[in-house]
C-alpha cells in the first residue's frame, strides 16, 4: 500500500483478540496473582538451594573491592564489574589476589560443584563466590550481580547458595535469515542471554528467504541468495520506484566475532544450515542444486515452500563441502541440519530424484531424505561433530548418534528419547517467541496465537509418559524465535521479554524449587534491570486491557479491567494521573458517556508499564469496531495472521489481524437498533504466502463481479448477503477505501454481523481496517 496514517491510540476499545483453534487447545487457565514465597530472593532464575544464615548482612559501596587471584578468576572478576554496572550498580575495582569487606571470585578444580555450578557464600565480611571451572564461577557472577541490584540498596543478607542447572541444554534460536538483525544486535542478545544463565544461541541462518553466512567456496550463495525484493511498497524506492532488494550476510570474520563474544559468556553458538527443505535461497545461487528447471530467487513470502535440493551426488558433495567451512567456523560440537517441513511434491514429480531413489534404495521419499541425513551425519561424525535436526528427520529412520530437536509439540521428542536419541525440548506450543505475547491490540505482527508467559513458564521438558531410564535423553529445552514478522530490533525484543525470563528459570531451576506466582513476585525486579540494560522487553503483559459493554438507550457504558499477569489495577476517571493512590480496581465500572478512563497496573506500590494505558469512551466510539476487536466468521478455513501493511517502504506500517484462509470477520452482539446502514474502511495488501498441501483449505466466496464484492451477511455467514457492495478494481492513493451499505430496516436487536471479500484476488487481498455502524 501507500503511505497511510492509521489510529494507535489506546483510546480504542480493548476486545479479546480472536485465536485460531491452537490457542484454544493449549489449557492455559488465567495467571495465578503475584506473590513471594516466604524469604525468596529477586532472583532469575532461581537457585537449586537456598540457606539463610544468622549474622550480619553485607552492603555494597562505591568503593567495594572485587577480588580474584589467577587469569580466568580475574576474568569472570571483571565480567562482574560488567555486569554489574550494566544493570544499574556501581563501577567497582578488580584486585589480585583475596580480601575481606569485598567480592571473592575462587576457581578451585578440587570443588565438587560440576561443569557449570557454583557456592556463594555471603555475610558482614563480605561475598565469596567458588567454583570448579570458569562457567560455574560466571554463572556465581551472574547470582551476585542480581541479588546486588535488588532495589535493595546493595544489601545482600547472610546466606548461603549451592546451585547447578537441571538441564546443559538451555537455549535460544534466532531466525537470521528471513529478517536480518545487527552485529551489535546479536551481541545484545548474548548478553540478556548470559544473565539469565542461557548457555546455547542455536543461530538460524539459511532458509528460502536468504542465506546469511558467507561460504568463500560458493561465494553466489550470499551474492545472490542474500538479497530478496520485499513485496509491495516495501520492496520500492518511495523516491524512484526503482526495486529496492533487503540484504545482509554475515562475514566469516564477523561469525568468528560473535562465537568469541558467545563463549566469553559460556554460550555455545549451533549453526543451522536447512537441508533438504528451506533450500530456496541456495538453489537461487545454483539452481544445479534444485529438482526443477524453472529459475528461482530468494523469497519475499511466507510459509511452507516446495523447493527442495536435490537428491544427485553433486548436490551431497556440495552440502559437505558447505559444512566443512561450517565446522572450520563453529567449534561446537553440534551442527544443526533442520530436515523440517520438506514437502515432496518436487522429489515425487521428478524422474531424475525417482532414480535416485531406486538407486540408493529409498523405499519412499521419507527414506530418501533419511538417506540424505544419514549421509551427513556420517560426515560430520568424520569431523568430531554431532548432528542435530528437527524432529521430522525421525520419519524414514535416524542414524543412533544424531539429536532431535522436537518442534510438533513433546511427541517427536519421547519418541526419540524412548529409542535412546538426545533430545531438545521446543515445542511450537509453548517455546514459540515469535507467538503473540497477549491478546492485546497493541500487539506486533505475529503468529496466529497467543503463547502467554504462564505457558512459557508452565512447560515441563521431560515427558511424564518417558521411561526413568530413559530421561537423561532429555538434555534441555530451547525457546525458538522466527522472524517472519519480525522486521524491526525492538519486535524482537518485545517478542523475546519477559517470556525468555521464564524459559531460563524452567532450564536451570529444579523442578520442585518453581512457582509461577513467585516468579511474578520477582519479575518486576528483573524488568528495572532490563531498563538498566536497555532492553525494550514488552509493554502488553503489563497494560490494562479494557472489555466494554454499552447501554445506548442509557447513555452509559459498563467497563471492565483486566491485565495479562493478574497484577493490581489502579484507575482514574476524573483525568488525573494514575498512582499507586489511585482507586484500586475490583469490579467492573458503570459510567456515563462520554468517559476519559486512564488505568495502570502495580506491584509494591510501583508501576509496571511505561505509561497508563487511556481509554476515551463517547457514544460514537461504541458504534466502531477495528479489526483487532472482531472475531473470526464460522467455518473450517481458520488461519489468523496479525499483519503488516506493505509500505510505507520505512517507518510505522498499519497492522490488520486478517483470516488468510478466509476474509472475513464477525461483529458479535451487535446493537442493531437505529441502525440505517455500515461503513467499512478496508485496504489491500500483498498476498505473501505459500501454505503446500494447506492450500486446499482456503475459502472465498466467488466473485459475482469483476473485482469481488464485500458482503454483509448474518452471524453464520451463510445464506443470501444482507447487503453488498462491489469491489474496485484497487484502493485509493492512500492505500484505502471506504464503503458503505444499507441495511434492511428489519434488522433489529443483538445480531451478529459478518463482512467478507469475495473473489480470489492473489497476488493482493483486501482486508477490514474498520468497521462501524451508522444510525439513521
Amino acid at each position: 500500500m501507500h503511505t497511510r496514517t492509521r489510529r494507535t491510540s489506546l483510546s480504542l476499545l480493548s476486545l479479546a483478540l480472536a485465536l485460531c483453534p491452537l490457542a484454544h487447545a493449549t489449557g492455559a487457565q488465567a495467571p495465578q496473582g503475584p506473590r513471594a514465597l516466604p524469604d525468596t530472593l529477586p532472583l532469575i532464575p532461581l537457585p537449586a538451594k537456598v540457606e539463610r544464615l544468622d549474622g550480619a548482612a553485607f552492603t555494597l559501596a562505591a568503593s567495594t573491592p572485587v577480588w580474584a587471584r589467577g587469569e580466568a578468576a580475574r576474568r569472570v572478576a571483571g565480567q562482574f564489574g560488567a555486569l554489574l554496572h550494566a544493570s544499574g550498580g556501581p563501577t567497582l575495582q578488580v584486585r589480585d589476589g583475596r580480601g575481606k569487606n569485598g567480592i571473592n571470585f575462587v576457581l578451585d578444580g578440587a570443588l565438587k560443584t560440576g561443569a557449570e555450578g557454583y557456592q556463594l557464600h555471603s555475610n558482614g565480611d563480605g561475598v565469596t563466590v567458588q567454583a570448579a571451572t570458569e562457567a560455574g564461577l560466571f554463572y556465581g557472577a551472574a547470582t551476585v550481580s542480581q541479588l546486588l541490584t535488588a532495589g535493595n540498596g546493595g544489601t545482600l543478607p547472610a546466606l548461603r547458595i549451592e546451585d547447578a542447572p537441571r538441564f546443559s541444554w538451555r537455549g535460544l534460536m534466532l531466525d537470521s535469515a528471513r529478517h536480518f538483525q545487527s552485529l551489535d544486535e546479536i551481541k545484545h542478545v548474548l548478553d540478556a542471554m548470559a544473565e539469565q544463565k542461557l548457555n546455547t544461541f542455536h543461530w538460524h541462518l539459511t532458509d528460502d528467504q536468504g542465506w546469511r553466512m558467507e561460504i568463500k567456496r560458493y561465494p553466489r550463495l550470499t551474492a545472490v541468495g542474500s538479497c530478496r525484493i520485499p513485496a509491495g511498497d516495501g520492496g520500492r524506492d518511495p523516491a524512484t520506484g526503482a526495486e529496492r532488494p533487503y540484504c545482509g550476510f554475515y562475514t566469516q570474520d564477523q561469525i568468528r566475532e560473535v562465537i568469541a563474544y558467545a563463549a566469553a559468556r559460556h554460550i555455545q553458538v549451533i549453526p543451522e544450515i536447512d537441508v533438504p527443505g528451506h533450500a530456496t535461497a541456495a538453489i537461487a545461487a545454483y539452481p544445479e542444486l534444485g529438482t526443477l528447471d524453472t529459475p528461482l530467487e530468494p523469497l519475499s513470502e511466507w510459509g511452507v515452500f516446495p523447493n527442495l535440493f536435490n537428491t544427485e551426488e553433486s548436490t551431497l558433495t556440495f552440502l559437505e563441502n558447505v559444512l566443512e567451512e561450517v565446522i572450520t567456523l563453529f567449534p561446537a560440537k553440534y551442527v544443526h541440519v533442520g530436515g523440517d517441513e520438506a514437502v515432496k511434491d518436487q522429489w515425487e514429480a521428478s524422474a531424475r530424484v525417482q532414480a535416485r531413489m531406486r538407486q540408493v534404495g529409498a523405499g519412499d521419499e521419507m527414506e530418501m531424505q533419511s538417506h540424505i541425513i544419514k549421509r551427513l551425519e556420517k560426515f560430520l561424525e568424520q569431523h568430531d561433530r554431532r548432528l542435530i535436526g528437527w524432529d521430522e528427520i525421525l520419519e524414514g529412520g535416524l542414524p543412533p548418534e544424531a539429536t532431535v530437536m522436537s518442534w510438533r509439540g513433546t511427541e517427536g521428542g519421547l519418541k526419540a528419547a524412548s529409542e535412546g536419541h538426545d533430545v531438545v525440548m521446543s515445542p511450537v506450543t509453548d517455546m514459540y517467541m515469535d507467538y503473540l505475547q497477549t491478546n492485546s491490540s497493541n500487539e506486533p505482527p505475529g503468529r496466529p496465537a497467543s503463547i502467554p508467559l504462564e505457558r512459557v513458564y508452565g512447560f515441563e521438558p521431560v515427558p511424564g509418559a518417558l521411561a526413568a531410564d530413559k530421561q537423561h535423553h532429555i538434555l534441555g529445552l530451547q525457546a525458538n524465535m522466527f522472524t517472519e514478522h519480525t522486521r524491526s530490533y525492538a519486535r524482537l525484543q518485545h517478542n523475546l521479554f519477559p517470556r525468555l525470563a521464564a524459559v531460563a528459570e524452567t532450564g536451570w531451576s529444579p523442578r520442585g524449587r518453581r512457582d509461577y506466582a513467585d516468579f511474578l513476585a520477582r519479575l518486576p525486579t528483573q524488568l528495572q534491570r532490563w531498563q538498566a540494560m536497555g532492553i525494550a522487553y514488552a509493554q502488553t503483559p503489563f497494560q490494562v486491557e479494557l472489555d466494554s459493554s454499552d447501554d445506548r438507550k442509557a447513555g452509559t457504558a459498563t467497563l471492565a479491567l483486566r491485565t495479562p499477569l493478574g497484577y493490581d489495577i489502579h484507575y482514574s476517571v476524573d483525568g488525573s494521573a494514575v498512582t499507586a493512590q489511585s482507586p484500586r480496581y475490583i469490579a467492573p465500572l458503570t459510567r456515563p458517556l462520554p468517559v476519559a478512563l486512564q488505568a495502570a497496573t502495580f506491584f509494591d506500590g510501583k508501576p509496571l508499564a511505561a505509561a497508563a494505558s487511556r481509554f476515551d469512551l463517547d457514544a460514537a466510539a461504541l458504534l466502531s469496531r477495528r479489526d483487532e476487536q472482531l472475531g473470526l466468521c464460522p467455518g473450517e478455513g481458520q488461519l489468523l495472521l496479525r499483519l503488516e501493511d506493505d509500505g510505507p517502504a520505512d517507518g510505522a506500517r498499519a497492522i490488520f489481524n486478517v483470516n488468510i484462509f478466509n476474509p472475513c470477520w464477525l461483529w458479535k452482539g451487535a446493537d442493531m437498533d437505529g441502525i440505517a446502514r455500515v461503513r467499512v474502511r478496508a485496504g489491500q495488501i500483498p498476498y505473501y504466502f505459500q501454505l503446500a498441501h494447506d492450500e486446499p483449505k482456503r475459502v472465498f466466496a466467488p466473485a459475482r463481479s469483476a473485482h469481488g464484492e464485500m458482503d454483509i451477511l448474518n452471524g453464520q455467514c451463510d445464506g443470501k448477503p444482507l447487503a453488498t457492495v462491489k469491489l474496485p478494481a484497487k484502493p485509493g492513493a492512500d492505500g484505502f477505501i471506504t464503503l458503505e451499505a444499507a441495511l434492511p430496516r428489519s434488522l433489529k436487536g443483538s445480531q451478529d454481523l459478518c463482512v467478507r471479500f469475495t473473489g480470489d484476488t492473489r497476488p493482493t487481498m483486501w482486508v477490514l481496517d474498520e468497521l462501524t455502524l451508522v444510525p439513521r
